[in-house]
């Protein structure tokens, strides 16, 4: 008989718990359940999201978990409870029945959970319980906050700007405090002297500090200006901390993942700022005078229209898209300086690794990858996205391998969004025929009904979209029969399209482009015609070939 393939999930949300080490806990009772069981659990699978929120699927080792059992790799899995598979209950639903249609048996440590209605019922209801409690500690959090704020009390803020020292409630006697910092705070006001004062622009003031070795708060000797404009737009250097300065939204497409960031982010939300006259103020000592702010907010406007470089915007096709191969930062264009010109005019500019800036880290320089001409760089990218769109067959099988998904049955996420709106249906109407028979109140009633109705409203949402996508799809079939048609066009008009149409292009096909020493590898969002090996996943890629074809020059 063959083996039993087995594995764990462990999952905590906060990073908090992440640094606490909470999830030790988990796993240790997952290991010793497992072993009771006499099973073998290879490292393999044990598939643990360690600082990961359990609202969003998006998840690296939940990831992994769905690609091994749909692979055939898994036979049980071991989780603790189904808050830690996932918090939200349609999710939970969604991932039951994906795991179970490939074969995997599910068991949670707080309770055996069998197929029977009862069994099932208890399941949702604890799925339920645990969606409701998590929007009610965020709605209380959120409200404390807030009413934390507005009586001025500083530990909603949780820490300090550049100048001051937060002093959290447990070391001030059960209040919070900003402490300043005297070393940090004469910085501050000698920025504020030289802008307010002596009318200096923000790399002004950067290079005066960094010439006279002041360090951040981080320590480093230089600094950058981004850092500076923070400490002069915030007005808790003039006695007035603000609160509620930003507000999370849902994760906005990303052109690709940050340096040394996952793919998948810990929280998958975005940052968006809140008009100024929404902030709420909270009293900090001050460490400028009013008139003195005030007169550095003058001055940074009237910098900002005088400046003799506007808003520069997208300047260079590839912009955002290149990696360096070599140590993982971006590659920016930089233009040539017109000393170094010599006295020839250049139409072209270069691409640079951050890494090779010695200045952005304290004088020494981390990477020392060359920098490439944009013309040639952007010629050479710009050629392979033509040949992907001159090529019909590589098309065709991209499009063919999305109508033969969408001719399957439908997908496991809209069928557990159905479920989640026939349950929310009939149970608005057990509700009403409880109220109609006075079984519940009107106090009762109300607020129950509404939320019942919003949450149905979300649902009905979810389904809707995964339904237009599916319609989406369904229209790829149009695209079959035209193919041919569209290809010729292309050809016709593709090497004379302008530059924001080969900027979208290339931003709609390519993936990103990385650069090593010798070769510049195109990674494209739409798959090559053969998988390829594990030595050659970056294909396709591009060779200097003696810079001929894309020049490397250091």
């Amino acid at each position: 008989m063959d083996e039993v393939q087995v594995g764990i999930y462990a999952r905590v949300s906060s990073e908090q718990q992440s640094d606490a080490k909470t999830i030790e806990s988990q796993v240790r009772e997952l290991r010793a359940r497992v072993a009771e069981l006499g099973l073998p659990l290879p490292p393999e699978h044990e598939f643990i999201d360690d600082g990961y929120s359990g609202a969003t699927l998006i998840r690296p080792a939940l990831e992994r978990l769905r690609d091994v059992a749909a692979a055939g790799g898994l036979d049980r899995i071991f989780v603790h409870c189904p808050d830690r598979l996932a918090r939200n209950y349609a999710h939970q639903v969604l991932l039951l029945e994906e795991l179970l249609r490939a074969g995997v048996e599910v068991v949670f440590l707080n309770r055996e959970v069998g197929q029977t209605p009862e069994d099932q019922l208890l399941l949702q209801v604890q799925g339920m319980i645990s969606e409701y409690e998590r929007a009610k500690i965020m709605e209380r959090s959120r409200r404390g906050k807030r009413h934390a704020a507005h009586v001025g009390t500083v530990s909603v803020l949780s820490g300090a700007p550049y100048g001051y020292r937060y002093v959290s409630k447990h070391d001030g006697a059960g209040e919070a405090r900003f402490d300043i910092l005297l070393e940090e705070a004469r910085v501050v006001r000698q920025v504020f002297t030289w802008v307010g004062r002596d009318r200096c622009s923000i790399g002004e003031v950067c290079r005066r500090l960094t010439a006279a070795k002041e360090r951040t708060r981080t320590g480093k000797t230089v600094w950058d200006r981004a850092t500076v404009r923070d400490m002069l737009h915030n007005p808790a250097y003039k006695g007035v901390a603000a609160f509620g300065k930003t507000r999370l939204e849902p994760l906005r497409p990303r052109l690709r993942a940050q340096r040394g960031r996952p793919l998948q982010p810990r929280r998958a939300v975005s940052t968006q700022d809140v008009p100024r006259e929404d902030w709420m103020s909270i009293p900090v000592p001050a460490l400028v005078d009013e008139a003195l702010f005030e007169a550095v907010q003058e001055q940074l406007g009237e910098n900002q229209q005088r400046a003799r470089l506007g808003k520069r915007g997208a300047r260079y096709l590839l912009q955002g898209l290149l990696v360096c191969g070599q140590c993982g930062y971006a590659f920016y264009g930089k233009a040539i300086s017109p000393s170094a010109r010599k006295g020839h005019p250049r139409a072209y500019a270069y691409y640079r690794c951050i890494g090779a800036d010695a200045y952005r880290f304290g004088g020494v320089r981390l990477c020392w990858n060359k920098q490439v001409r944009t013309d040639l760089l952007e010629e050479a990218v710009w050629n392979e996205v033509c040949a992907l769109l001159e090529d019909p067959t590589r098309l065709e099988q991209e499009y063919r391998q999305r109508l033969q998904t969408s001719e399957q049955e439908p997908s496991p996420e809209l069928r557990g969004f159905l479920a989640s709106q026939g349950r929310l249906r009939q149970g608005i109407a057990r509700l009403i025929d409880s109220y109609a028979e006075g079984t519940i109140e009107k106090a009762e009633f109300e607020p129950r009904i509404k939320r019942m109705r919003e949450r149905l409203a979300q649902v009905q949402e979810h389904i809707r979209q995964i339904q237009d996508e599916a319609s989406l799809e369904q229209e790829l079939r149009l695209i079959l029969g035209r193919l041919e048609t569209f290809a010729a066009k292309v050809r016709e008009g593709l090497h004379d399209a302008d530059w924001l149409t080969r900027r979208e292009l290339i931003r709609t096909l390519v993936k990103r482009v990385e650069i090593d020493e010798e070769q510049v590898h195109v990674i494209f969002r739409v798959g090559p015609q053969t998988p390829p090996s594990p030595s050659d996943h970056h294909s396709p890629c591009l060779h200097y070939c003696g810079r001929s074809a894309v020049a490397a020059t250091s």
